[in-house]
């Protein structure tokens, strides 16, 4: 049905404030095709079936207890997609909503996978909750900082279980380069370097303004965001998170992965206190963007300093290393991405020897089995998931608050945590 979205928003606005909502490594289940019982399996619905979240719901349905019982999608060729993706790959039959709110009335389903753009994760994440559903909602948590405060009131509110798809808090790697840090064998925790170049982070070639594709329904596409009278295709499918409106480019996109662990290392769990950023678009002018191409920010922390560098357009960086960490201790360091790490010792001049012994680890891997696995434990089990909302509200205000800064000119914002505010900015926020 063709939606009304000047009201769909006002009445979701009236819901939430109605609501009282204004102002451990999981262990990995290998999937051996075997039945679960009926009562044991979690009937599973998917909100957003491009990308992320069908592969996201993907690594679900690899669990014998989970079951995918509904799809929900704007754009209706996806829909018909993934739905018989699910039949052809699981066997399963899911029903089909092009409306959320439609979705969220089934009464069959126990949780639900937000995979939509960004700028639409807080809505339906909230409606779920208050409908009875645990959520796994990808990250960033969502596209602004007063949705992730909403978000995280919502799953406390509603006693609901909520994993953020940061999937590396899931990762036993990544836990056990934790462990090694914090075991204070390198040293002391001095700096942590992060950077993240990539291609797509300029956005695609420019191109014009095109009619809206057959089957998508567009003003239920841009939902919370600004109206648009005009539709281009670039600001859809593949390229929207470099618009303000739906995303904010790299540092939200992967920013948010990155400084979770460097947060992670130093058990950081405030807000941040100090942002220093600076961010502009020096490269690409044929290419549609809002975002950054290129951008250093600088997070001090009471006692460590984290920084981040992009250049989009680029994939080439440090340590060979498009992407990735550089944990800086005074005995050695370790870099890090996905694809694996390394412990760099310092020489000790003195024994003529290195401080620690080297070591190199390479059988990296994705993690996002893990995080599902988790996330259905936890459904079951009713404890916290390996990354609950206010984890994800944490880091997503590091990366909200870079590009703000940014953004507006006032290269130094102050967090004012007691207040949930930013002070009254220098500049206008274009």
């Amino acid at each position: 049905m063709k939606n009304n979205r000047r009201t769909f928003i006002k009445k979701s606005a009236l819901t939430i404030g109605a609501a009282g909502l204004s102002g451990a490594v999981g262990a990995p289940f290998l999937y051996s095709g075997a039945k679960a019982a009926p009562s044991e399996i979690v009937n599973i619905g998917l909100i957003g079936c491009r990308n992320m979240g069908f592969g996201n719901l993907e690594k679900h349905l690899g669990y014998a207890d989970a079951r995918c019982v509904a799809l929900c999608d704007v754009d209706s060729n996806i829909l018909d997609q993934r739905a018989k993706d699910v039949k052809d790959k699981f066997g399963q039959n899911p029903d089909k909503y092009t409306d959320f709110r439609k979705l969220l009335e089934n009464k069959d389903l126990d949780a639900v996978i937000i995979g939509t753009p960004d700028h639409w994760h807080c809505l339906p994440m909230i409606a779920a909750c208050e409908a009875g559903k645990d959520v796994y909602v990808e990250k960033p948590m969502a596209n602004y900082i007063a949705e992730c405060n909403l978000m995280v009131k919502a799953a406390n509110k509603y006693n609901r279980v909520v994993q953020v798809g940061q999937q590396q808090r899931s990762g036993a790697m990544w836990a056990e380069i934790m462990k090694t840090i914090k075991s204070g064998e390198l040293g002391k925790l001095r700096k942590v370097e992060i950077w993240a170049n990539f291609n797509y982070g300029v956005g695609g070639k420019t191109v014009p303004d095109s009619p809206v594709p057959a089957g998508v329904d567009y003003d239920f596409w841009l939902g919370p965001a600004p109206k648009r009278d005009t539709f281009n295709a670039q600001r859809f499918h593949g390229y929207w998170r470099m618009f303000w409106d739906y995303g904010g480019g790299l540092m939200t996109d992967w920013g948010v992965h990155l400084i979770d662990m460097a947060l992670w290392a130093g058990d950081v769990t405030t807000t941040p206190e100090t942002i220093l950023s600076y961010g502009a678009n020096l490269s690409y002018p044929n290419h549609s963007r809002d975002v950054f191409d290129t951008m250093s920010v600088t997070f001090p922390q009471k006692d460590y300093i984290i920084t981040w560098q992009h250049a989009a357009g680029t994939q080439t960086g440090p340590w060979d290393r498009n992407y990735g960490l550089n944990f800086i201790c005074d005995n050695a360091s370790i870099v890090a991405n996905r694809g694996g790490y390394k412990i760099l010792p310092e020489y000790d001049d003195t024994i003529k020897a290195d401080k620690v012994p080297a070591y190199t680890f390479e059988e990296g891997r994705e993690n996002h089995d893990l995080h599902a696995r988790n996330f259905l434990d936890c459904i079951k089990s009713r404890a916290k998931t390996n990354c609950p909302p206010e984890i994800g509200r944490q880091v997503a205000l590091y990366a909200h608050m870079a590009n703000i800064a940014a953004r507006t000119g006032d290269e130094k914002l102050v967090w004012d945590e007691d207040n949930n505010r930013l002070p009254m900015l220098q500049k206008p926020m274009p």
